[in-house]
């Protein structure tokens, strides 16, 4: 609950500027075009704060639901419009003016996303490496011939820098082809093709970690059991684990390094585990019950220790990425294409079924996903608000009445009839636009709930 404030208000950040962004596109192009805005407002329902300014004294407004905005033009639709104003009247533009101040508005959440990215690879960030870990037996990594230590180079010849291009790219390739092809280098510096076969990454309709379903995971350095910090109140420290103790077996089992610890610990949640330490150059040997918490929908077991880390080992599988100005402009508008495309390829996946609609997100979970970046860093909360503002830029182009894209679905019927749709035609299809945006709204709703409550 302590926590509550802080995500809500990287949440609200996150939503102000991109409403803020999408409107002011609208706005914008509107003026460009000719028309008067006569409202601008920020949120929904009573309005908190309003103000008139410009030449057109157009009303800034913010309402108190802030989830939406809207840009309010003058229309004869809408209203009585003075004769010297006509042709300032939205309606009254042509068909390519009209939607270009349609279009306006997503446009600008590409163009935001773009410059996030671009200010993000400009001022670099420390990233960890593609390095590959021992995929599990049988799974398709396994198959492609992958060890331990591995690091990506390219994917099917693109390069990979971190192990977030190397996701990214995965899981892009996945939506769209069989296979893909990785060029690897060991640590002897051999360097090798390995052919990943991609389709279990889409199997359980995409949820949960497609790249585990590969069995692509992270390296691992092989580190020492010793423990380099105990929590306060966790149940290593009720069991009496101290820092600095080498975990030497638990349960008769012998312990050869950290992650061997780890792995025993997450399969003994509830369990009393006998733990042998070193400590002092004499063995000593706790009892301690693992806590319980929830992973993906599994309970693990955690006792709340953390392993003395070693400088050598961050230096392995970390590096500090940073572009030029110009190449960090090509990265940023590359990488809000893919991200785009990705999404696209998504939808169109949760249309035919291959996509489980239980991937839909709503406020409650990009919320939490908010404030867990911002907990990472501004270069971590900067990314995810492009990527959140590219998912507003793909959904409002859908073909949707209400939406952007369904705007834009009027104006070419309207080039091909050669004249507008009725009004009862227009009437009728925001009914149902608005009641696929209510079904869409409360499915994603369940969803968070669903996410919330099951862990």
């Amino acid at each position: 609950m302590s926590e509550l404030p802080f995500y809500l208000g990287a949440f609200l950040v996150v939503l102000g500027v991109l409403i803020v962004v999408h409107e002011f596109g609208h706005y914008l192009a509107a003026r460009y075009c000719g028309v008067r805005v006569l409202r601008f407002s920020v949120g929904f329902g009573r309005t908190l704060w309003q103000r008139r300014l410009g030449r057109d004294g157009t009303e800034w407004a913010v309402g108190i639901f802030p989830l939406g905005g809207y840009v309010k033009m003058l229309d004869e639709r809408e209203g009585e419009v003075a004769p010297e104003e006509l042709e300032r009247a939205f309606n009254r533009q042509s068909v390519g003016k009209r939607s270009l101040i349609v279009a306006a508005g997503p446009a600008a959440n590409f163009v935001l996303a773009s410059v996030l990215y671009w200010a993000v690879f400009m001022l670099g960030s420390e990233e960890l490496r593609p390095i590959l870990g021992t995929p599990p037996v049988a799974s398709p990594a396994a198959v492609a011939g992958i060890v331990n230590g591995e690091q990506v180079r390219t994917v099917d010849g693109e390069p990979v820098v971190t192990w977030n291009d190397l996701r990214w790219m995965l899981l892009h390739k996945a939506a769209i082809q069989e296979s893909a092809e990785l060029e690897v280098i060991n640590e002897r510096r051999e360097i090798t093709l390995r052919r990943l076969p991609l389709a279990a990454a889409g199997e359980q309709g995409w949820e949960g970690d497609a790249l585990e379903r590969l069995g692509v995971r992270f390296f691992r350095p092989d580190m020492p059991p010793v423990v380099g910090k105990v929590m306060a109140g966790s149940p290593g420290e009720l069991a009496g684990i101290r820092q600095g103790d080498e975990i030497v077996a638990i349960d008769g089992v012998a312990v050869g390094t950290w992650h061997e610890f780890v792995l025993l610990v997450r399969e003994a949640a509830g369990r009393t585990l006998q733990v042998e330490l070193l400590r002092g150059g004499r063995i000593v040997a706790v009892d301690v019950v693992p806590g319980t918490v929830s992973e993906r929908g599994k309970q693990i077991g955690r006792i709340g220790v953390a392993v003395a880390e070693s400088r050598d080992a961050g230096r392995e599988v970390r590096t500090f990425v940073r572009y030029g100005f110009f190449e960090a402009g090509v990265k940023a508008v590359a990488e809000t294409w893919d991200k785009s495309v990705f999404s696209l390829v998504m939808l169109g996946k949760m249309l035919t079924g291959e996509v489980s609609w239980r991937n839909l997100s709503g406020p409650v979970t990009i919320a939490d996903y908010a404030g867990q970046s911002a907990r990472l860093g501004i270069d971590y909360y900067l990314k995810f608000m492009a990527l959140v503002s590219i998912s507003l830029g793909v959904l409002n182009l859908l073909p949707i009445p209400v939406l952007d894209g369904g705007h834009l679905m009027y104006h070419m019927i309207e080039v091909v009839r050669r004249r507008p749709l009725s009004e009862r035609a227009m009437e009728i299809s925001q009914q149902v636009g608005l009641s696929i945006l209510f079904v869409l709204m409360a499915f994603a709703f369940f969803n968070d709930m669903n996410r919330l409550f099951s862990g």
